[in-house]
Formats: C-alpha cells, sequence, structure tokens
C-alpha cells in the first residue's frame, strides 16, 4: 500500500537465522551446557583440585632421609659462632659438636658432612691429616655421641693450606701450578686418618686426577673396606662458593681453581669426569653447585645409576636468605620448592645448611600440604 513504511525487522532469511542461532545459545547457557568445543576428554586440573588429589598423584616426593646436613668444626671458635654471609649457619667448636650432632638426629637427619678448620695452617696441610687433628676429633665426637649417625667427611687440602688452594703450590714468582700427583698422596692420608677416627664416607672434594683410586687402594689395604667413597665428581668453578669460604675459612690466598675445579661451560667433560670416578671405585656421587647445574645433575643420575647427592652450595643458600629478609621471597616456599626440583632433576641426596629447617618445617602436614 503507498504510503505505508517498511517494516523495521522484516521477516527475512538472514533474520530467521539469527534469531534461530541466538535461542539454540540462549538454550544451551540456560541448560548449563556449552558449545561442542568445550566438550573435552582430558582435563588435567581434575588431579588438582583438591590436596588429596594432589598428594596422590604427586610424582616427586621429598624426605628429611634424604637430607645431609653440613658442620664445620674449628679450634678458634669456642661455643657457636655464626657466619656473617650464612645466616643460621655456625663454626663450632669440639666442645658443641655433641649437642649439635643429637639435635641434627633427634630431626631424623640421617648424616652430617664434617669440615675442620685448624688453629694453624701450613704448606703441606699436615693437621688435615694429623691423628690429633680437629676433622678427626669431631668425627670421634660424633661416633660416641650418636654411633648410627652416618659421618660424611670432606677431604680436601684448602681448609689447612696457609695459601688456601686445595693441593700443594709449586710457586715460581708470580707464577704457580697445582702438583697433581703429590696433592694426592696427601689426600689418601687425609681420608686413611678420617677413616681411622671413624668416618663411615670419604668425600674428596680437591679434583685433582687419580684421586678415587689412589684413596680406595689405600683404605682396603688398611683394612677399611666398608668406608665408602662419595666423590665430588662433577665440581664447577663457580661464583656461589664465596660465603662458604668465609665458613671454612679457605679462600686462596692468590689466583683461582680454574686449573683443578671445572669449566661451567662444559657438560661433556663432567661426564667424563664422572666416569673415571666410577671406574676408579667411586660408590656415590656429587654434583656441585646445584641449581645452575640441574642439567648436569639430571645427566651424571640417567646415564651412571648411582647414588647421586647435590651440594645446594653457600652462595645458594645466602642469595636466598637475603632475599627473604628484604621480604621479596617467601623463605619456606621457595627452599621447599628448589629442593624438589632438586630431586626432580635426579638427586638422592641433598647436602643444604636448610636441613634442620626443612626437617622442622616438614614436620607439620598443614605446611607441607600447602607447599608441596
Amino acid at each position: 500500500m503507498a504510503g505505508t513504511p517498511t517494516r523495521p525487522h522484516a521477516d527475512t532469511p538472514t533474520r530467521r537465522y539469527e534469531s534461530l542461532l541466538l535461542f539454540s545459545l540462549r538454550s544451551l547457557c540456560l541448560c548449563g551446557e556449552f558449545p561442542s568445543m568445550y566438550h573435552l576428554t582430558h582435563r588435567p586440573r581434575r588431579l588438582r583440585s583438591t590436596e588429596g588429589y594432589r598428594r596422590l598423584a604427586r610424582e616427586t616426593r621429598f624426605a628429611v632421609d634424604q637430607l645431609i646436613y653440613p658442620i664445620f668444626v674449628s679450634e678458634k671458635v669456642s661455643g657457636r659462632s655464626e657466619v656473617i654471609s650464612m645466616p643460621e649457619v655456625y663454626q663450632l667448636s669440639l666442645s658443641a659438636v655433641a649437642d649439635e650432632v643429637k639435635s641434627i638426629a633427634d630431626l631424623g637427619i640421617p648424616a652430617v658432612m664434617v669440615f675442620g678448620i685448624p688453629a694453624q695452617k701450613d704448606t703441606v696441610a699436615s693437621q688435615a691429616y694429623a691423628g690429633n687433628g680437629i676433622a678427626q676429633k669431631a668425627i670421634y665426637s660424633i661416633k660416641q655421641t650418636r654411633p648410627e649417625t652416618i659421618v660424611i667427611t670432606d677431604v680436601c687440602l684448602c681448609e689447612y693450606m696457609s695459601h688456601g688452594h686445595c693441593g700443594i703450590v709449586d710457586k715460581q714468582g708470580e707464577h704457580y701450578r697445582i702438583l697433581n700427583d703429590e696433592t694426592v698422596e696427601l689426600l689418601a692420608k687425609t681420608a686413611l686418618s678420617h677413616a681411622a677416627a671413624g668416618a663411615d664416607i670419604v668425600a674428596p672434594s680437591d679434583m685433582m686426577d687419580g684421586r678415587i683410586g689412589i684413596i680406595r687402594n689405600a683404605l682396603d689395604a688398611q683394612g677399611f673396606s666398608n668406608v665408602a667413597i662419595m666423590s665430588y665428581a662433577a665440581k664447577f668453578c663457580s661464583a656461589f662458593y664465596g660465603p662458604f669460604r668465609d665458613a671454612a675459612e679457605s679462600a686462596p690466598q692468590f689466583g683461582d681453581r680454574r686449573t683443578y675445579q671445572m669449566d661451567p661451560a662444559n657438560p661433556l667433560e663432567a661426564l667424563r669426569e664422572v666416569a673415571l670416578d666410577v671406574e676408579q671405585g667411586a660408590d656415590l656421587l656429587i654434583v656441585k653447585p646445584g641449581l645452575p647445574y640441574l642439567d648436569i645433575l639430571w645427566r651424571v643420575k640417567e646415564r651412571f645409576e648411582l647414588p647421586t647427592a647435590v651440594y645446594n652450595v653457600s652462595g645458594e643458600y645466602a642469595m636466598l636468605k637475603a632475599a627473604a629478609k628484604l621480604g621479596w621471597l617467601e623463605e619456606k616456599r621457595s627452599v621447599i620448592e628448589m629442593m624438589t626440583g632438586f630431586r626432580r632433576a635426579g638427586a638422592d641426596m641433598i647436602i643444604t645448611y636448610w636441613a634442620k629447617a626443612l626437617a622442622k618445617w616438614m614436620d607439620d602436614p598443614n605446611f607441607r600440604n600447602s607447599c608441596l
């Protein structure tokens, strides 16, 4: 009809399609359904939805049984002296060792690693292998106090050398070199003295060539065939050792340790070093440091299938402690996550300054469930 206005919503095919689509979507929403693209076969979040699910499906487990606690025993201190760069870590006098070991054992921590700090040092590390040296006395004290505690001893010379290097030095003016074979002889004497004092495991950390075989032969020849060797098989020349050198008073007085500790850029060389130590009789292996070398840890465990430890070193400890003090990180959750990472990468054991704190934290099921 002339003059009749056009209907704004004419009943056209396009309009009918739009209306049908809108009706369909509304019906799906009203019914609590979604388009077929959301009909998922796999929903991984199901197994993360409750604490019970998370515990049941957890792939990596972490326990106090896997912890090793380092202790520093010094002839220079009385009682306990806190290491400034390592909060809550102490140098202990010999008289303080027994109480410390009791507290460690009562927390369920199965092993300690002993580092000795003598009052007097020289160029041949004579106190490292002295029968009445500080490490030897500490070993004896620990085994008398808690015989069941596994005593691992650091077998190195740096704490006992006046120059702070891990071996005998041939120095000519500004030039120096570390004498390998002469150093290995002293390392074997040191390992024997630790075994005689009651050590369960000796742990050579020097990175000299051939020391595992020489130490194994020396132990066997003197009737210590049951004393195990835990080799620092892949120990890298790292910037993360600084606070440890404060604790052990072992910083080199000149030069550095790049001619014996490993280049951080060389994973294949690390595997060759480990293979040599395994061939010479190492019972357990250590990768050191931890966080920057998780790839090495994984490769070592996968290839050699021996009990393998990671050393969560002093720099890793100190930087997290500093961040926690400033409020930048939550210490407990960060530490648990770090330890879980070590386990996930293949560590059977973790040498860590957090061992006592971890044992206390993990005794609280509410805290543990909230973090793992």
